[in-house]
């Protein structure tokens, strides 16, 4: 193996263990985690957590204040009534300063509050839009395997659902669980400390609540998972629909096809009834604690104000301190179910995050600027799949200028020899391959990505365009080029008139993946873009299997100028667009059975001559 190879190490995801890092048990990483994603915005995450604290005291002082207000000992309502069933004037000042400073606290408690969940919704909206920028750029470097293996669904789940529930996440379950378990903590240390004996029969409650808590966490958290995961189903089924929509009307598919996206959404549909029928019993049962404690707060304290041993006050305060507190944790345990929603998601977003590319380029992996366009493969055998091996001991060199067809059945390797001169896949690694492919005389594991793919050019079977216009989408390969650079460009390939018939010329809008234009025009624009690059590799992979006939013949002649001084790969069905291929290499089931000139392998008579023979006999020559 090369210095090269032992650099480029290859790490591809197990699925076994894929299995078992999806079913592990929830756990404070991902919090902590989420948490880690408010670290760039400090300043507003400090002052949040400023408000949070003194939300978490006020609600606790404003029951703590109103008990006062109402102590029938001390109070001021009870001073005022004192004083009137003595025949006194009655002094209404204590009972307007508890108003006053009630509905002050009332008050503060309600701005804070606002502030509260307006920083906690910006907050939410940073760490979101951190977070989409992050999984973005990640999908970007993913190599093309994982796009062959992951369905487009299950992505477009991630960045949506997944990323709407840790939206969700920091928005309301974190700061409103932060704020109640404050309201807990000092509820409880305000009962603490006016009576020992109501606050041990409160203790006494936590085993209850504590057991209720972890009967349903694990149920609810694997409802929530696989509420989640038919909801990728759902996603990935709808997307793979829209995308084939032709295929299905053509082929009348669409009763089967409803009905089996009803059998999804039906699926979905009994996971969230699970996941209702939990929570529908889980608050009730949270709520039920609350009066098993106010009714032996009564029994207990009724005892013990009968025997002279506390004040009627302390049952007051008990009365509404002890709302306060299991009101909060209530509140708490309905926010559970929401939070094992949101955990089930960021496991998710965060297992795509953390989904390594199958390969990188090495530390070392060299900018190879300008190549020259030689092209080599050394004993190749690679596999897709472990142990099934699609090329078997490939080789052959192109000299730069070269143009190389690749000719053969459907699935005998012309596009797997593309891809890896392309790099879009490396021979080495886990799958049993083996061999060396090369540039300029460099092993192709050492060339950095970037400056390789700067230097070709790509036209694919599937001319895919982006959404914009034609100039955007022929600007895609050099972004600085001129409005008559692309006049030049599309006047050699001989498709001006083609392009200035649109309804906007190069201002027309082509729609999503080129819904506006037609086939022809849409290989075009592609071929524009491609010529547009000056690539010193060009790849055309069935580049003309769209075309029909008189707008090939139209573009044979750019094809031509554009082929020339640049190494070339054509992976063609029609036989014209390769004939005059400096080398035809015959592939059949992986392996070079043939290769020569087109005069030459006719001659031979073998495996070339009868296919050319096919297409004769159907036109397409």
């Amino acid at each position: 193996m090369t210095t090269a190879q032992t650099n480029a190490t290859l790490t591809y995801t197990d699925p076994k263990r894929e299995r078992e890092e999806r079913m592990r048990p929830l756990s404070l990483a991902l919090i902590l985690r989420l948490i880690g994603y408010m670290r760039p915005h400090a300043k507003r995450r400090n002052v949040l957590l400023v408000v949070v604290l003194i939300r978490s005291a006020q609600v606790p002082l404003l029951a703590w204040l109103v008990a006062k207000i109402l102590d029938p000992e001390n109070g001021p309502i009870m001073s005022a009534s004192t004083q009137a069933r003595r025949g006194v004037a009655v002094d209404y000042t204590g009972i307007w300063i508890g108003l006053g400073a009630f509905l002050a606290m009332a008050l503060a408690t309600q701005v804070t509050f606002y502030f509260r969940q307006r920083l906690a919704m910006e907050l939410g909206e940073v760490v979101v839009h951190d977070l989409r920028n992050q999984m973005f750029a990640h999908l970007q470097r993913m190599t093309m395997g994982f796009y062959d293996r992951t369905k487009l669904g299950r992505i477009i789940s991630r960045a949506t659902g997944d990323i709407q529930a840790v939206r969700v996440g920091v928005e309301d379950m974190l700061f409103v669980t932060l704020v109640n378990a404050g309201q807990i903590v000092i509820a409880a240390a305000i009962m603490l400390a006016t009576n020992v004996a109501l606050f041990l029969v409160l203790v006494a409650m936590a085993p209850l609540i504590w057991g209720i808590r972890a009967y349903f966490r694990t149920r609810l958290s694997n409802a929530h998972r696989d509420a989640r995961e038919s909801f990728s189903r759902v996603t990935a089924t709808l997307a793979e629909s829209v995308n084939g929509i032709r295929v299905t009307q053509g082929f009348v598919r669409q009763d089967r096809n409803a009905m089996m996206f009803g059998d999804l959404v039906l699926d979905h549909a009994d996971h969230h009834m699970a996941v209702a029928r939990l929570r529908g019993v889980f608050s009730p049962m949270l709520d039920m604690t609350n009066q098993i404690f106010t009714a032996a707060m009564f029994l207990l304290g009724g005892m013990m104000l009968f025997a002279g041993h506390i004040e009627l006050y302390v049952l007051i305060l008990f009365l509404f301190i002890s709302g306060v507190f299991f009101s909060a944790v209530t509140t708490i345990g309905e926010m559970y179910p929401t939070a094992m929603a949101v955990m089930a998601g960021a496991e998710r977003l965060f297992k795509l995050i953390d989904t390594e590319p199958q390969w990188t380029d090495p530390p070392g992996a060299i900018d190879i600027s300008p190549i020259r366009g030689r092209v080599e493969f050394r004993d190749v055998t690679f596999c897709y799949n472990p142990g099934r091996p699609v090329l078997h001991d490939v080789n052959f060199s192109a000299d730069p200028g070269q143009t190389v067809a690749l000719v053969g059945h459907t699935g005998c390797g012309k596009s797997t020899i593309i891809n890896l001169i392309t790099k879009f896949y490396l021979v080495s690694g886990p799958n049993e391959g083996h061999g060396e492919v090369f540039i300029d005389g460099h092993n192709i594991l050492g060339i950095s990505s970037d400056s390789l793919h700067r230097q070709m050019g790509i036209v694919l079977q599937q001319n895919f365009l982006f959404t914009g216009s034609v100039l955007d989408n022929m600007r895609v390969g050099r972004l600085d080029a001129t409005r008559e650079e692309m006049v030049e460009v599309t006047r050699k390939l001989g498709c001006l008139d083609v392009i200035e018939r649109l309804p906007d010329g190069f201002d027309t809008q082509v729609g999503e993946r080129g819904g506006n234009l037609s086939l022809g025009q849409r290989q075009l624009v592609c071929f524009a873009r491609a010529m547009l690059a000056d690539p010193r590799i060009l790849i055309l992979d069935e580049a003309t299997s769209s075309v029909d006939t008189m707008t090939e013949a139209r573009i044979q002649h750019a094809l031509d100028v554009l082929l020339e001084g640049r190494t070339s790969f054509v992976v063609a069905h029609r036989l014209s667009t390769i004939r005059h291929a400096d080398q035809v290499l015959v592939l059949n089931d992986g392996r070079i059975v043939e290769r020569g000139t087109h005069t030459e392998l006719l001659a031979h008579a073998g495996t070339y001559a009868k296919l050319y023979r096919q297409f004769v006999q159907t036109g397409k020559n």
